[in-house]
């Protein structure tokens, strides 16, 4: 009989405004469901949406592709509910897909603490939240709340997931997870485990999102760049529209993705109305996930200076959809110069990016189909990388059969 793994994420499908985490959800059901039962739950509607999904049915178990779901109304995540919610369905391990999401992760933490659930491990997935770029929005609030949680116990006893040696390092130095008993205030008792997020094989949506060929840069128009992502300032769009400013080659450059901070916004658009003639912007929005592939192939350079990502989904659909990268060093895609695929290139150093975009304008059209070629082949490496599908595997397996009962859980039954 396979393991039963209930999961907790604030966002799943059909949802895709919250971006990457849905994805990582979603291609885990996919590759690993032949050896897991997953049973999600999730609220009822999209990022930012303020009604639920239609045509779903709330708080029942719905089929959704290889998974189980449980759509909740905001209304209805309270603890009590979350601690219903797991006593009544059986599983072998829970996964929490955040530190700081209080409704499904924390809620689900204290109810451990105060003794209200089954002896089941748990496996925690930070998604990028300890990075530094992360940390320093928000840090004295972020901060106060760690070294409580940490005083409290509350995250002691699981095992973390790390989506990189980069995230476990980001993990260890914020937590101090300790594999012994650590003086009191000092860090968390718990384990770390790497096991990078399931990038997708087949764009994670089947036959009805294949997309077709890239429309590659002809020679004499401007340099065709893009921006993928919520708006926000962990995203950087500020700081990519600063270096535009100091581009003298003519450049077209598209921004995709959902505003999450009006304010932050504002300031883009202040940016914006200050560029130079040769830069010209266009803001279109969310791009649905239908939509995605056929959007990015339509640009020669996917610029995404990020304070932080733990994966980077998107980056791996650029990558796919043969764009060659300039993106920030706070990523796990590193040495992008060697691979022929790009660049990652530190923010201290904005000149370097202006350098790259004045360069990429320059290469010819046989330049551009070479490394869009590197691109398709490297982001198909990845997806098809055996020791990645091996280590998640083992993540839940490991948890499962490597847990020991806590003095703060119930005794362990079904």
């Amino acid at each position: 009989m396979k393991p039963t793994i209930l999961v907790f994420t604030r966002y799943y499908l059909p949802g895709y405004l919250a971006g990457g985490p849905i994805r990582t959800i979603a291609n885990m059901v996919a590759r690993l469901g032949s050896a897991f039962n997953f049973k999600i739950v999730a609220q009822d509607r999209d990022f930012g949406a303020q009604s639920p999904y239609r045509d779903v049915r709330p708080d029942a178990w719905i089929p959704v592709q290889q998974a189980l779901v449980r759509y909740v109304p905001p209304a209805r995540t309270d603890m009590i509910k979350m601690a219903e919610i797991i006593r009544s369905t059986p599983h072998d391990a829970i996964y929490l897909n955040s530190f700081f999401d209080f409704r499904f992760t924390q809620q689900v933490l204290i109810n451990r603490k105060l003794g209200r659930l089954p002896n089941r491990p748990i496996i925690l997935a930070p998604r990028g939240e300890f990075s530094e770029g992360a940390l320093q929005f928000k840090s004295l609030k972020k901060m106060a709340y760690i070294g409580l949680a940490k005083r409290a116990g509350l995250y002691s006893g699981l095992t973390w997931q790390a989506s990189s040696s980069l995230e476990a390092a980001d993990i260890e130095r914020t937590m101090a997870v300790l594999g012994g008993n650590p003086r009191e205030g000092t860090g968390v008792v718990g384990h770390i485990a790497v096991a990078p997020d399931l990038a997708d094989v087949d764009g994670g949506d089947g036959a009805a999102c294949r997309s077709g060929a890239a429309q590659r840069k002809r020679p004499g128009l401007p340099l065709r760049v893009c921006f993928l992502s919520r708006i926000s300032p962990k995203k950087n769009l500020d700081y990519a529209l600063r270096v535009l400013a100091d581009v003298r080659v003519p450049v077209c450059f598209s921004i995709y993705g959902p505003i999450e901070d009006e304010a932050y916004w504002a300031t883009c658009s202040a940016l914006i109305d200050e560029l130079p003639a040769n830069i010209q912007v266009i803001q279109i929005g969310a791009v649905s996930p239908c939509q995605i592939m056929p959007t990015l192939q339509e640009h020669d350079l996917f610029l995404f200076p990020t304070h932080g990502e733990n994966f980077g989904h998107v980056i791996h659909e650029a990558l796919r959809a043969g764009l060659p990268l300039l993106i920030s060093d706070q990523t796990p895609w590193q040495k992008l110069e060697d691979k022929g695929v790009g660049w990652a290139l530190s923010l201290a150093e904005p000149r370097e990016f202006v350098s790259r975009l004045e360069e990429v304008a320059a290469w010819s059209e046989d330049q551009h189909h070479a490394a869009s070629q590197r691109a398709k082949r490297f982001a198909a490496n990845v997806s098809q990388d055996p020791d990645t599908l091996d280590s998640n595997r083992r993540l839940f397996f490991d948890a499962i059969l490597g847990a020991d009962p806590s003095p703060n859980h119930s005794e362990r039954s079904r």
